[in-house]
């Protein structure tokens, strides 16, 4: 009869214990991912300064195609 008490009560702590283990990490993963949302990569600033670049390079073509086409006019 013990044996199926305890067996019965582990079943029982073992949803216990899993549930006890995700309120005790809810708040480690939430702040984890404020700093991940607060905070920039070197991948994702690495992309950014990319794109900056790319579009100051465009920039310039656009300003040199438009001089180009008013030093022909003139």
């Amino acid at each position: 009869m013990r044996i199926v008490l305890i067996a019965g009560a582990a079943l029982l702590l073992t949803g216990c214990v899993r549930t006890v283990g995700t309120i005790v990490t809810a708040p480690v993963k939430v702040v984890a991912k404020g700093v991940d949302l607060a905070t920039t990569s070197q991948e994702e600033a690495d992309r950014n300064r990319g794109r900056e670049l790319r579009k100051a390079e465009e920039k310039q073509r656009r300003e040199a195609r438009r001089a180009e086409r008013q030093r022909k006019e003139n």
